[in-house]
């Protein structure tokens, strides 16, 4: 007879318009957990998509597996981090798995090598690839430099979070605008897991607006880069200011016959630049300020589905 886990195992799936390929990454999800846990849940969280994705999580859960599957219908699409915190909400494991992407590029049995590591006394463990696109490696080396976090983030493609690690991540914080860094810097114990992918990433990828989106909002809650750079564009304004009224005092007791309209117009260009760019990152750190303190609702569900097998 096989050894099965005796915890509770919740795993968390976020789903987009991924009708390609949410069939073969549930169904070996399901033999995974299905062969190693006494008792699972999955929770998969429609993110309002328009294409079949959730007549298919409907159809496998009727037919694989013994574990409990939910599936969370959003209000209307919200993105990857508002649709994972409400799956989280929702599990009710010992230990919960996060999928952001329903790519598998791994082999299945990384999911319970994972998993061991956590119940190993690490509370916070991802599986992270050894291959990842430059524009991420840009990202994180910046976010790195600048952020005061306990651990270095970098690309993951899924993690496993125990209860404790859930339950002291909201109480530090009512809202979770970027769950990896919270992560890092919640005082736990976090580890890495790396592999060599075995096929390229397949399925739909997030869209770059999404990304670009998440990844600035990260840079100003979590990092000082904003605040470097305003401090730089003041400094250059300034500089530029003085060199201008040096340059103005000289000319004038030199008696030098200047029209002046080309270095005028160039100083007024690089200090309006400035301005905008400070009054930009002045903006944006509004902008999310009001959404953390006012938008009490951190999601909006529409409904919450119960599949039971047969």
């Amino acid at each position: 007879m096989t050894y099965k886990e005796m915890n509770f195992l919740s795993a968390v799936v976020y789903i987009n318009n991924d009708e390609k390929g949410i069939m073969p990454f549930l169904i070996q999800l399901i033999e995974t957990l299905d062969g190693n846990f006494e008792k699972y849940e999955i929770i998969c969280v429609n993110d309002a998509s328009s294409d079949s994705s959730a007549s298919i999580v409907r159809e496998i859960a009727k037919s694989k597996g013994d574990g409990i599957v939910s599936l969370i219908n959003m209000s209307y699409p919200q993105g990857l981090e508002p649709s994972m915190n409400a799956g989280v909400d929702l599990a009710i494991g010992d230990f919960v798995f996060e999928f952001d992407y329903i790519s598998m590029d791994y082999e299945p049995d990384l999911i319970m090598k994972v998993y061991q590591q956590s119940v190993n006394g690490s509370d916070i463990v991802a599986a992270s690839s050894k291959q990842n696109r430059i524009s991420s490696k840009i990202f994180y080396a910046l976010f790195n430099k600048n952020a005061n976090l306990q651990y270095d983030l970098q690309t993951e493609t899924f993690r496993i979070l125990s209860r404790r690690a859930i339950n002291r991540i909201f109480s530090m914080s009512n809202t979770i605008p970027y769950r990896k860094a919270l992560y890092a810097n919640c005082g736990l114990k976090m580890e890495t897991v790396f592999y060599n992918p075995n096929h390229p990433m397949v399925g739909k990828k997030p869209k770059i607006q999404d990304q670009f989106e998440t990844a600035f909002d990260a840079l100003i809650l979590f990092t000082n880069l904003a605040y470097k750079i305003t401090i730089l564009l003041a400094g250059a304004m300034m500089i530029a200011t003085l060199a201008g009224g040096i340059y103005t005092v000289v000319i004038y007791f030199l008696g030098i016959p200047v029209a002046g309209y080309t270095t005028t117009m160039l100083v007024i260009t690089a200090a309006f630049f400035g301005v905008f760019g400070i009054l930009a990152m002045v903006i944006k750190y509004l902008s999310v300020i009001v959404r953390l303190i006012f938008n009490e609702q951190r999601y909006i569900v529409e409904s919450v589905e119960k599949i039971s097998k047969g």
